[in-house]
């Protein structure tokens, strides 16, 4: 029995297995094109055999490799059977598409205990990880809304989305182009340097602390909706105006994650540097941004999803024949859902993929951060003498 574990996904999906059994067949008798026996058989064989050599003590490479090939080979043939019999699958069918999703998890859980050996192995992990989460997502989504037949106004599936998205790239690259290209970088640009200068100089100046921190409280409470018209009214209809609400979404959270990151440097490590007679850039650069480092990090990575929402609500009160809150708002309005989906998932990917831009790029300035301290402090220490 040395040779053996047993974790409860594995049992889990082998009980599954034998409990659809009595429930099949995985499509009811009127569908158009029901799964065939051959199939159905295949599909309990990848489930029941990767559950089963998840028991045995094999290398996690391997295990993790069985597991995603079973669980991945069997929710694919589950998927394509009952793609042109909407709403005509059984219970049996779902059964087997939870034993898949129980397969799967014991995969994650198999590959968060892997250590890499090597930075590149490091990153496929914490990128391999949240992959299988999101497609999970995508195919429990697509076996619902198909095999229960929800409708397309309500919740059309995932296929369904990334049909329209195949077929709408020119406009949904001229969306992408206003709204994000222009109106979100811009703003976030504008809005992150602002809120940092304006620290350092809060920072250094105890009223502008003082008087400054209260008020961003009260200006992070304002709410974008009744904002964003406003800053339609005073800067237009064009990007100007959307990215004035994404300077004021960024701004506040830069600030105030700014000056609570200078403050975090210790009493003793400020004697120090009192102790060598170091000045007040020197002990910027050298002792107090280093410790914020990590809140202003924080405030870049949570601006970046701020940025994309404030942008794309803007749009909704006014903006040209572009924009992804305006294509949003008038396709809804045609009940063209899968449209409106299109531009979700789109915006969440761009989004996804800015806060991964600037998550990476916070590792690579704080490796860099040494060489353009002492650049920038010499520059501040000439401009003060």
């Amino acid at each position: 029995m040395r040779s053996f574990h047993f974790p409860w996904q594995g049992v889990l999906a082998i009980l599954l297995c034998l409990l659809a059994i009595p429930a099949l067949p995985l499509l009811a008798a009127d569908a158009a094109a029901p799964i065939s026996s051959g199939t159905t058989f295949v599909i309990f064989i990848l489930i029941a055999a990767a559950a089963a050599l998840s028991f045995m003590r094999l290398s996690e490479e391997l295990n993790a490799a069985i597991l995603f090939f079973g669980a991945h080979a069997a929710a694919w043939l589950l998927l394509a059977g009952v793609s042109g019999n909407e709403g005509k699958a059984q219970a049996s069918f779902f059964i087997l598409i939870a034993a898949a999703w129980l397969l799967a998890w014991r995969c994650v859980s198999v590959l968060s205990s892997m250590r890499a050996h090597s930075t590149a192995g490091s990153y496929s992990l914490r990128l391999l990880i949240p992959a299988i989460f999101g497609v999970w997502i995508l195919i429990i989504w697509e076996a619902i809304t198909r095999g229960a037949g929800v409708s397309l106004v309500l919740l059309p599936p995932p296929s369904a989305i990334g049909t329209r998205i195949a077929n709408s790239l020119p406009t949904l690259w001229i969306d992408v182009r206003q709204t994000i290209l222009t109106s979100v970088l811009i703003g976030y640009i504008i809005g992150c340097a602002s809120g940092f200068a304006v620290a350092i100089l809060a920072d250094r100046f105890a009223f502008l602390r003082r008087g400054l921190l209260p008020i961003s409280n009260f200006v992070s409470a304002l709410p974008i909706i009744g904002v964003a018209p406003i800053m339609v009214m005073w800067f237009g209809f064009d990007w100007q105006s959307k990215a004035a609400v994404v300077v004021i979404m960024t701004f506040f959270p830069m600030l105030v994650n700014t000056v609570t990151g200078l403050a975090a440097a210790g009493n003793m490590e400020r004697d120090l540097m009192r102790t060598y007679a170091s000045s007040y850039w020197q002990t910027l650069f050298k002792l107090r941004l280093p410790a914020a480092a990590p809140f202003i990090f924080n405030a870049l990575k949570i601006n970046s999803t701020l940025a994309m929402i404030g942008a794309i609500v803007a749009e909704f009160f006014g903006t040209p024949m572009s924009g992804m809150g305006f294509r949003i708002s008038t396709e809804n309005g045609r009940l063209n859902l899968d449209m409106v989906w299109a531009e979700i998932a789109v915006a969440a990917i761009a989004g996804s993929v800015f806060y991964g831009i600037v998550a990476i790029n916070g590792d690579v300035l704080a490796s860099v951060y040494p060489w353009w301290a002492d650049v920038i402090q010499d520059l501040f220490q000439g401009i003060e003498a």
